[in-house]
């Protein structure tokens, strides 16, 4: 199957939770022996924050204007079996106009922001989405599950949605030995957000001044200049993906923060929730409803609520963290890879692929687009 995917951006996790996911899942199609094309905007904050330009498990296309790629990526699309824009794409809603006038390929949305976007689109529309354009997708796929998937398609129109949740590649996610630089009782990966704040201050900030004794690290961008951190806690700005191994290997746990939206509607687990888990590395969790359809409370990992549960789950032996995160990491390698993921998208396309229009050949559909 040939897919054509344009999203935010694949060649940097910079302050985004797009990238990393997106690795996973385009390896895992690349494994199952399908040919991904992904088209990313060229803007200057990741310009500067580039992780690499080009990989080896899918065709990477960096752009600086549509203009200059349009007859391109319309050509691409035009021949693929599907063409998926994923949100926050810069001039996604652009770009959808024209893919949704191509006659071949299915046409996926994948929101991995659905709350955000859902509550941003009953303002009014929005960059890379068009009330009106979620109806002409043949299958929209969100992060996030539950009852986001009915209001898509009771008050959206959407024709199918299904959940297409976060997910981890097990091969750059896995144990490895620890390094001094990460070091620390209990660390926080996430960049700076107001819906977090409160359950940062109080699962993670707040914890540290009554632990003296144990070192924390919060890895992030965009925190506020002016916060003071406790003595106990080390900052870091950016952990490259590269490294996020070691992050995870030298914490003895880490926390897991929901951002409020997110929260607020459930099922909704981020990729760094199975990287960690990947990596062996103990999970402590605001709740959020759902959360138990991917790991089992005091089993896999400890719901934590209040500052005192914090403190209580860092009481926990460590061979009581290790069994924990021993079994979250068994239950993520067998349900929450990449390659996992990639078979659920590529059953969810196989179902759909009856109903799409026979192939236009000799770029005809291009034509017809413009």
């Amino acid at each position: 199957m040939k897919i054509v995917l344009f999203g935010l951006t694949l060649s940097s996790s910079w302050g985004n939770g797009h990238a990393t996911p997106y690795r996973a899942l385009l390896r895992g199609l690349h494994q199952l022996g399908h040919v991904v094309t992904f088209y990313e905007k060229d803007v200057e904050y990741y310009y500067w924050r580039r992780d690499f330009r080009e990989v080896d498990y899918c065709e990477l296309v960096l752009y600086l204007e549509w203009s200059e790629i349009r007859q391109r990526a319309l050509r691409d699309a035009a021949e693929a079996d599907a063409v998926i824009v994923g949100s926050f794409c810069p001039e996604g809603a652009r770009i959808a106009d024209e893919v949704l006038a191509l006659e071949r390929p299915l046409k996926v949305f994948y929101d991995l922001d659905t709350p955000v976007t859902l509550k941003e689109l009953a303002r009014g529309d929005l960059d890379y989405l068009r009330r009106d354009q979620l109806p002409a997708y043949d299958l929209v796929l969100s992060f996030t599950g539950g009852a986001v998937l009915e209001e898509l398609e009771a008050r959206w129109g959407a024709r199918t949605a299904h959940p297409l949740y976060g997910c981890v590649d097990p091969d750059v996610y896995h144990r490895v030995p620890p390094s001094p630089d990460f070091a620390c009782g209990l660390s926080y990966m996430g960049t700076h957000s107001p819906d977090r704040e409160q359950n940062l201050r109080a699962l993670f900030l707040d914890v540290a001044p009554q632990r003296p004794s144990e070192d924390f690290l919060l890895a992030g961008t965009l925190y506020p200049k002016d916060w003071q951190f406790p003595a106990n806690m080390r900052r870091v700005d950016h952990v490259a993906p590269a490294r996020h191994a070691e992050f995870y290997s030298s914490s003895r746990a880490t926390l897991n923060l929901t951002r409020g939206d997110m929260a607020a509607n459930g099922w909704c687990p981020s990729g760094r929730f199975f990287e960690a888990a990947a990596c062996g590395t103990p999970l402590f969790s605001d709740w959020f409803a759902g959360l138990d359809d991917f790991f089992s409370d005091g089993e896999e990992l400890r719901i934590v609520r209040s500052t005192e549960d914090v403190i209580a789950a860092m009481d926990l032996a460590d061979s009581e963290l290790a069994r924990m995160a021993a079994r979250a990491r068994e239950r993520t390698l067998d349900q929450h890879t990449g390659s996992r993921r990639a078979e659920q998208l590529v059953a969810y396309l196989e179902q759909l692929r009856p109903a799409a229009t026979p192939h236009i050949p000799d770029g005809s559909a291009v034509e017809a687009s413009r």
